[in-house]
């Protein structure tokens, strides 16, 4: 079994959600005792956030570096950014020499090309429904995104920053964020994508009418598939 390295604490509440999903699913693969091989480094999100505010992306693709180059020589024999807004830097941080970087960008897209989708919603933080370094990337393998208008996009990072990162969890906020999925099906979204790896905290599938793309799920499941990948066949599967 490979080492998976987990570049954490972006918040640690979906950080809990990455290695509770790589231990399940090996287990559940492996049977008996079997747990996942993970080393992380878990920053501490408050130098993280004032990064993002300040736009500082040279000093946080510095901070990312380190904990990257910190797993490798550990042993970590892929590593992972455990958040789609720091994916902005996920390029920079792959430095050449270190273990492949799965991409949680990479891993939405053929989920949602699995389904024979092209058009859907995308929900996530200010920067990621803002900026154009997530849909970029999923518009190169023809996925188009719809993003909720200004007011909307506003209230999910106020969501995000304010609840969810805290642990705490309203059924307001569930059913503002239905509605706004509700809104961009009605502008053509054929399915939709947690582009933060917070919102399945509170967000389920059977919440929604519309498909649902938990990239926290995602890229787990990805490290899942690259660290069993060499297993014997009557290990690495039920």
């Amino acid at each position: 079994m490979k080492t998976i390295g987990l570049i954490g604490g972006m918040s640690w509440e979906s950080t809990l959600l990455y290695y509770q999903t790589l231990n399940r699913e090996v287990s559940r693969r492996l049977g008996g005792l079997h747990s996942a091989r993970i080393l992380m480094h878990s920053l501490d999100f408050e130098e993280v956030v004032r990064g993002q505010k300040a736009g500082d992306w040279v000093s946080l693709t510095r901070l990312l570096r380190r904990a990257a180059q910190g797993l490798a020589g550990a042993g970590a024999d892929c590593l992972l950014i455990c958040t789609n807004t720091m994916h902005k830097i996920a390029d920079e941080v792959a430095a050449e020499g270190l273990p492949p970087l799965l991409h949680i960008a990479d891993v939405t897209g053929q989920a949602i090309l699995g389904r024979g989708l092209r058009r859907v919603a995308l929900l996530g933080t200010r920067y990621t429904m803002e900026q154009s370094f997530y849909m970029d990337r999923l518009a190169r393998m023809g996925v188009e995104c719809i993003v909720p208008p200004q007011a909307q996009r506003d209230e999910v990072h106020r969501i995000i920053f304010e609840e969810l990162c805290l642990g705490d969890f309203r059924e307001e906020s569930r059913q503002t964020l239905q509605n706004i999925v509700a809104d961009t099906a009605l502008r053509g979204a054929e399915g939709v994508i947690l582009g933060c790896t917070e919102l399945p905290l509170i967000l389920r599938a059977t919440d929604l009418s519309l498909p649902l793309f938990d990239t926290t799920e995602l890229h787990a499941m990805a490290a899942a598939d690259f660290a069993l990948a060499d297993m014997p066949a009557s290990l690495s599967t039920v």
